[in-house]
């Protein structure tokens, strides 16, 4: 179990927001991933039994998430909000550029706030859900998706063992992800009602290893560790790992598949004035209890 007593910082934001800025002109090429996960987000978010007037779309990308949920759940005002300016002007009419670790709206603004693959970015999340939630009015809801522990877990597996064979060690390349577990803990340590977290597994397929990469470029999701090696992979330890993925992982046709894990959270602002969040009168949410597994291929 992580101790998410005392935050650290892990992640270099403004590096973040420089890959999501430089992905921005050509990010409509490489959105796959988010869109199909916008999609599978507010399939959950139908399931819930109530419309929302005021919505928050936050670390929105381009905004498909939030676009999806105003309408099929009948938002009057929708804030999109993301560090990075060249992405959130594509979002919508009512863009704030802004950073989830730092959210520059008041108490109880919206009913209902949602995230796409944006908070696995966040250095301080138990810091970052406790916002969200004072920024849902009582009785809001706050459903989410980000990528957990399993993603790109054959990537890091060869380029890891490729680093230790060419030379002699191996330090980390990308992004430590949180685990199922650990968001369902976070989600009630952060005070909200009825918190629920399960996950879902989409496998993309590539060519190879390269064309893998480049889409993790145009999705602006390299790695943006503060403690990152300043110094690239050499070629040789690429050419080995590309081998390696391809020995160990390669499917019958020849592609590569990649894991991307999507862990999905929910949970509602605590509404004093409702005695108890058990009775049949609220609004409920049908989660699946096993893990569902989709494939998708990809730009390679």
């Amino acid at each position: 179990m992580n101790d998410y007593s005392s935050p650290m910082t892990v992640f270099d934001r403004r590096l973040v927001r420089s890959r999501r800025d430089r992905a921005a002109s050509g990010f409509a090429d490489y959105e796959f991933l988010f869109d199909e996960s916008a999609a599978s987000l507010v399939e959950r978010l139908q399931c819930v039994r109530r419309s929302f007037c005021h919505a928050l779309d936050l670390g929105c990308h381009t905004g498909t998430a939030g676009r999806l949920a105003a309408s099929v759940k009948g938002i009057e005002r929708l804030v999109s909000c993301d560090l990075s300016r060249p992405l959130v002007v594509q979002a919508g009419d009512l863009a704030v550029v802004a950073d989830e670790e730092a959210l520059p709206f008041a108490d109880e603004s919206f009913d209902l706030i949602l995230s796409n693959l944006s908070l696995h970015w966040v250095n301080d999340l138990p810091g970052a859900l406790i916002q969200i939630k004072r920024a849902l009015r009582p009785d809001g809801f706050f459903i989410a998706s980000m990528l957990g522990g399993d993603t790109l877990k054959e990537l890091r597996h060869c380029l890891f063992e490729a680093e230790l064979e060419i030379s002699g060690g191996a330090a980390p390349r990308l992004s430590p992800l949180t685990t199922l577990s650990d968001a369902g803990q976070l989600l009630r340590r952060a005070g909200f009602a009825l918190p629920v977290a399960d996950v879902e597994t989409i496998t993309v397929t590539y060519a190879d290893m390269v064309r893998l990469m480049k889409d993790l470029r145009g999705m602006g999701e390299t790695s943006a560790l503060l403690s990152r090696p300043r110094r690239p992979l050499g070629r040789a330890v690429l050419l080995e790992a590309a081998r390696r993925y391809a020995e160990l992982y390669a499917e019958p046709d020849g592609r590569l598949p990649a894991t991307f894990q999507i862990l999905h959270l929910a949970g509602w602002a605590p509404d004093p004035r409702i005695a108890t969040f058990a009775d049949g009168s609220r609004p409920a949410m049908v989660y699946p209890t096993a893990l569902t597994t989709s494939e998708t291929n990809g730009n390679g």
